[in-house]
């Protein structure tokens, strides 16, 4: 179905057909369109530089990219002073934080969490922890790393009721130390919140025991904010947010704003290690890349912006646990926080319900013109909803009623 679709233009959340058809777009693009559609800063800031000039070596552009780094780091955690723009994306930039980690302890193992997302290159496949992406090219992925329990409280893994449970998916970590490890553990990458493995979550309390036992094994703790940076929870950094007080910090999709590619990598000073020749692409840190990123920043720093997006995501999760009232036979649990929401979808039984999931997005498409995402490139059984940062309380509104439609459609 979405194969047959054509979009020539889009505004705020809403995208148009060659016919003039509206659509809403209620994940934001692949949740890389914070600033919403055609952004009129933006493109005025894009335009101007595209007239201008469009690309130089990275050499030429340093003075613009620290501007746009300090920018960054002025909205960081405190503790995070440093950083690196010679990214795009995502993957390339949690590779990059790898390398800072392995360079600086000397290192080379890689602790994640099962249902992670970190990327899609060889590297960043390895050390997710979807075992699907990895299928095809077994013959070239090194198993120097390892995947331990997801803080999944929904589905915990060890069947724990929390809030007294010791956090048995953080004492993984000690475990894997222990007796899997080659005693070579040099850094551990995780989401805020579990992004494409379906919106978790993590409980209170459970990042500060893995700043904890990743102190007492001197591991260095990547925050992967690929999905949660830059505004998307309503904190510019849900890593400060919940007090996860990691070590490197890594960025990308939101930080372009309107789609445009960027990237960045934060840490702490003493992480500072990197020539630059060991982590350097040919469009890292370009100009419409540094543009973008800057105009974004000024945009999200702006008093009121951040505090309208924690207000507004309260009244979507009121809305999609009113879903959940109504709905309870289907919507297992609602999680989110900000402008990132999923949906868990079950069957009678409790049981992820994954065909009904993609069915759900589906019907969204076809029958009500709204884009919807689900978890694990559909193989999870999660329904996001993520709006862009601008999306109004209209637009909330009318993403509500949509979805009301669709589930009592079902």
């Amino acid at each position: 179905m979405a194969d047959n679709i054509k979009f020539i233009k889009g505004e705020g959340i809403r995208l148009y057909t060659p016919e003039n058809e509206e659509y809403i777009d209620a994940v934001s693009g692949t949740f890389n369109i914070s600033l919403g559609y055609s952004h009129p800063e933006l493109v005025e800031a894009l335009k101007k530089q595209v007239e201008d000039l469009i690309h130089v070596s990275s050499s030429f552009t340093g003075e613009l990219a620290q501007e746009v780094l300090d920018s960054i780091l002025d909205e960081a955690p405190e503790h995070i002073t440093d950083g690196w723009m010679r990214d795009i994306i995502g993957s390339t930039a949690n590779e990059g934080a790898v390398k800072i980690a392995n360079k600086f302890n000397g290192k080379s193992e890689v602790l994640s969490v099962s249902l992670s997302h970190h990327g899609q290159t060889l590297f960043t496949t390895n050390i997710s922890g979807n075992a699907f992406r990895r299928k095809s090219f077994s013959n070239t992925i090194s198993t120097n790393n390892a995947v331990i329990p997801a803080p999944y409280c929904y589905r915990c893994p060890f069947s724990a009721k929390g809030p007294d449970c010791g956090y048995l998916c953080a004492e993984a970590i000690h475990d894997y130390a222990q007796y899997g490890s080659s005693g070579g553990v040099s850094c551990m990458i995780i989401e805020p919140i579990l992004g494409n493995g379906g919106n978790i979550i993590p409980p209170d309390g459970y990042f500060k025991k893995v700043r904890e036992i990743c102190d007492e094994l001197d591991i260095t703790l990547i925050a992967d904010e690929v999905q949660t940076g830059i505004g998307r929870t309503g904190h510019m950094f849900a890593s400060e947010y919940y007090d996860i007080k990691p070590d490197i910090i890594t960025l990308a999709k939101g930080l372009g704003g309107i789609g445009i590619p960027a990237a960045a990598i934060l840490y702490k000073k003493e992480y500072a290690v990197l020539e630059k020749f060991e982590h350097s692409y040919t469009s890292g840190g370009n100009l419409l890349s540094l543009t973008a990123s800057q105009k974004t920043m000024e945009v999200v720093s702006r008093a009121g912006f951040l505090e309208n997006v924690r207000a507004s995501g309260k009244i979507l999760g009121d809305f999609l646990n009113k879903l959940k009232e109504d709905y309870g036979h289907v919507i297992g649990d609602v999680r989110g926080i900000g402008y990132m929401w999923g949906l868990e979808i079950v069957d009678k039984d409790g049981a992820p319900d994954v065909d009904l999931a993609n069915r759900i997005i589906d019907v969204a498409l076809s029958d009500h013109k709204m884009i919807l995402r689900g978890s694990r490139y559909g193989f999870g059984n999660v329904v996001k909803v993520r709006p862009a940062l601008t999306a109004t309380q209209d637009d909330i509104e009318e993403i509500y009623f949509r979805l009301n439609k669709i589930f009592s459609q079902l």
